[in-house]
Parts: structure tokens; C-alpha cells; sequence
């Protein structure tokens, strides 16, 4: 990769890491819901300037109502029921591992011998962290969280069908597709009058994360993030991957003061080096057909 789009790979995890500290301090005034739907609104924006990309509708929603809606949305409650920032962006990067589970039952993908390491390393993780749920946040919430990878890694699979469509404008769209029932589940939830005064008595603090989240976060890194696997192998860009629960990690230390026991940071850190062993390895293969 040349330098500039290295560091671009780079600022790409920076911005995601920060989101998650960004989504903590919007959750202390808007509700999860209501939340998810501004950054899907914001991000959604560019709408009125680029075309629907040739993709069936049922495609569309889909791929939003997993890769977007299911993944933040199940992020944002995890956040708001007391899950430390850093362990929700380790738990959310592990959609790797699901990811490749999935298309191995799917479509036959057959992990390499070091994804089926890396798989079992994660795993591993994962449950050393299960072990310190109920002290902090419930049980409850932690598996609430767990359905955001799992949304991440169906959203990555059916995101395969939209091939040889415009990155940004396919995003746009996605988000704007995602921003309507969520904005109708804020209302419906939490009432037509709590939603407007969480609008009306927005900080300003609060409306620069969100304008944080939805222009930057979601929609420009993702465009980034887009225009990098299109230029170089899918393989020399996602390890970049691996920065954001590193920075998510240490930005949560630095403005909430977080710290984490001995059994949870263990578990992150393998969690990570599991997810790292199984992006840095070779693609999985298909399956060789019946009778071949």
C-alpha cells in the first residue's frame, strides 16, 4: 500500500475507535433508539445528491437492517446498559470470527488451519469475558451487545450481493433506509413528546457527537474504508481493523477513566489476538463440489 492510503487506514480506525466514546457521551441525553436513528439521518444526507445504486430493494434492506440497523442499534444498548466502551469495541470486532463461521456454513468457505486457530483463540476470549458479566452490566445487556458482531457478520455476507455498485453511494442509502424505522422505533418506544425534548434540549456537546458519528465516523470512513478495498486486497486492508478496539480501549481510559480486571483485559487481549490470527491468515477455500 503507498504511505498516504496507510495512513489513511489508519485515520479509518482512529475515527472508529473514537465513535464509541463519541456514542457514550450522546447516551447520556438521547435514548438508544433515538441515538442510532440521528447517526443514520445525518449519514444519510448525501441521499439528496446521489442516485439508488442498482440494488433490489430487498437487497437494500437487508443489508441495512443488519450491517446498519442491527449492528449500532444492539451497540448502542450495550453501551447504555453499562458495558465499558472498550470491551464494546473489542465485542463488536469479533463479527470476524462470526463472519467466517457463517460463510463456512453458508458457502462452504472452509477456514484455513489458522483461522480455525484463530477462531478457537477468540472463542476462548469471548468466554473469559462472560466470566466477569454481572458485576458491572447484567447478563441481559452483555448478550444484547453479542447480537451486534453476529448483525455485523450477516450485514458482511449479504453485503457480497451488491457487488460493482458505487461504495458512497451505496452507503448513503443504506443509512437513509435504516434511519426511518429506527426513527419510528424512537417514537413508538419512548413517545412522540420524550423525543422531541430529547431534540429540542440537545447540548451542544451532544450535537457535535453526533455530527461526529454520523458525517465522519459513519459516513466518511465508511467511504474511505470503501475506496481502500477497492484499490488493494481485501487482505492488506482489514488488518487495519484491529486498531479500533485498541483505540476505542484507550480513548475510553483517557475520558472515562475505565480500567478493566486482570480476567477482563486478558480476555479482550486474546479476544484481539484471536481476531488477528484469523485476518492475517489466507482466505478460506470453497468447498470442492459433490462429484468434482
Amino acid at each position: 500500500m503507498k504511505p498516504a492510503d496507510v495512513c489513511l487506514a489508519v485515520l479509518v480506525a482512529v475515527i472508529w475507535g473514537s465513535a464509541f466514546v463519541l456514542s457514550r457521551i450522546a447516551l447520556d441525553e438521547l435514548s438508544p433508539e433515538l441515538m442510532t436513528a440521528l447517526r443514520f439521518i445525518i449519514a444519510a444526507i448525501p441521499c439528496l445528491f446521489v442516485a439508488r445504486p442498482k440494488v433490489s430493494w430487498p437487497t437494500l434492506i437487508a443489508i441495512s437492517f443488519t450491517l446498519f440497523l442491527g449492528q449500532f442499534l444492539a451497540q448502542a444498548y450495550g453501551i447504555a446498559g453499562g458495558v465499558p466502551v472498550g470491551l464494546t469495541s473489542v465485542i463488536v470486532q469479533s463479527q470476524a470470527l462470526f463472519t467466517i463461521a457463517f460463510a463456512a456454513v453458508l458457502f462452504g468457505e472452509r477456514p484455513t488451519r489458522m483461522q480455525t486457530v484463530g477462531i478457537a483463540i477468540a472463542a476462548i476470549g469471548l468466554l473469559m469475558i462472560c466470566g466477569t458479566v454481572g458485576y458491572d452490566f447484567s447478563v441481559t445487556v452483555f448478550a444484547v451487545l453479542m447480537l451486534s458482531p453476529v448483525f455485523f457478520a450477516v450485514g458482511n455476507l449479504l453485503l457480497r450481493r451488491a457487488q460493482g455498485v458505487a461504495m458512497f453511494d451505496l452507503f448513503a442509502w443504506l443509512c437513509l433506509v435504516a434511519a426511518v424505522p429506527l426513527l419510528a422505533l424512537a417514537v413508538a418506544k419512548n413517545g412522540v413528546a420524550p423525543t422531541w425534548h430529547q431534540l429540542s434540549h440537545m447540548s451542544l456537546a451532544v450535537l457535535l457527537c453526533m455530527l461526529g458519528i454520523g458525517l465522519v465516523s459513519t459516513c466518511f470512513a465508511y467511504w474511505l474504508w470503501g475506496r481502500l478495498l477497492r484499490d488493494y486486497p481485501a487482505a492488506q486492508v482489514v488488518p487495519f481493523a484491529l486498531l479500533v478496539p485498541f483505540v476505542g480501549s484507550a480513548a475510553s481510559s483517557i475520558v472515562f477513566g475505565e480500567t478493566f480486571g486482570r480476567l477482563r483485559l486478558a480476555g479482550m487481549l486474546t479476544v484481539v489476538g484471536g481476531i488477528a490470527v484469523m485476518l492475517l491468515a489466507k482466505r478460506p477455500q470453497p468447498l470442492p463440489e459433490a462429484g468434482a
